[in-house]
């Protein structure tokens, strides 16, 4: 294990933690407004393909993350109008998505490339070189040799945490989710906000399914998410609902993906399924011990009725 590794190690952990931020953002927004959105998955899920598909046919990685983005939004309606409008159990139609768009997407991609064995490609986002700076040792590809969307990331944390924590929207968007019915008599638009934290939620998990297929890897395979948005759920209770908390909880889990790569990678005569293991393990350690001391907003997963007293 040289500085070599380490270095390797470092930049692995940061790329796989941006889809993971992303995806946890998306959760903070959503619970955030009382929403209790666990269909992160599926929305992932949908993102990642449609991000791929219009990738492949327009040459644009911006475009296929433009277009993930609004397939999630798309998808997180039904999301939306059933617990929104309807009433419904938030955690019912979070796993009907979990189950929907995946499979929705899977289908799409069957339709369009068939259901052989050929490997369609796509060309990565271009990374950002910044000459000179990006030759300085452990720091410089860290922060210097990135993809936009790694800086788009970590510049999206910033912004959340000033914006629940230093703006007055932000107050009236957290009161949504601590207690509506107060906040409605203060004049806010209660239903409005839950309505947009869907349309957040759903274009932030679309984004993160597309940087998998645009920026890190240059196809399309059924189940790529692979837990992301289950990890998501983990990172939000982790980060104790803040915009900070949430990027190092991301962190932590992106080091223990990039971990269990390299070790199956270095043949120590250990089964490879053992290392894969590592980051949902971590996870559940991490439930266990921090998932009962704090419980989030006080009315998140409720329905709103606005005519009850």
């Amino acid at each position: 294990m040289d500085s070599n590794f380490i270095s390797n190690l470092l930049l692995a952990t940061v790329r796989m933690a941006v889809p993971l931020i992303f995806i946890a953002t998306a959760e903070l927004y959503s619970e955030r407004a009382g929403m209790v959105n666990i269909g992160l998955e599926g929305l992932a899920a949908i993102g990642s393909l449609v991000g791929f598909l219009m990738c492949y046919i327009t040459g644009s990685a911006w475009i296929g993350i433009l277009c993930g983005a609004l397939a999630g939004i798309l998808v997180n309606m039904i999301y939306a109008f059933a617990t929104v409008t309807l009433c419904a159990n938030h955690t019912v139609y979070g796993m009907a998505i979990n189950i929907f768009a995946p499979a929705l997407a899977s289908f799409i991609n069957r339709i369009y490339f068939g259901a052989g064995s050929q490997l369609n490609q796509i060309k990565l986002m271009d990374t950002v070189n910044i000459s000179g700076l990006k030759d300085i040792p452990f720091i410089g590809p860290l922060l210097f040799n990135q993809t936009p969307m790694v800086y788009l990331a970590f510049a999206l944390v910033i912004f959340t945490s000033i914006f629940f924590n230093r703006t007055k929207a932000g107050l009236n968007y957290k009161a949504v989710g601590e207690h509506p019915k107060a906040a409605a008599t203060l004049g806010i638009p209660v239903i409005r906000i839950k309505y947009l934290s869907c349309v957040i939620c759903g274009a932030l998990c679309g984004i993160g399914g597309a940087y998998l297929t645009t920026c890190y890897s240059n196809t399309f395979t059924e189940g790529n998410i692979a837990g992301r948005g289950f990890i998501g759920l983990a990172a939000v209770i982790f980060g104790r609902w803040s915009a900070a908390g949430v990027m190092l909880a991301c962190l932590f889990f992106g080091f223990c993906d990039a971990l269990q790569i390299r070790l199956q990678v270095m043949s120590i005569g250990i089964p490879y399924q053992f290392f894969q293991m590592i980051p949902y393990v971590a996870t559940i350690i991490v439930l266990s011990i921090l998932g009962g001391k704090k419980s989030g907003p006080a009315a998140k997963g409720q329905p709103y009725r606005p005519e009850e007293r």
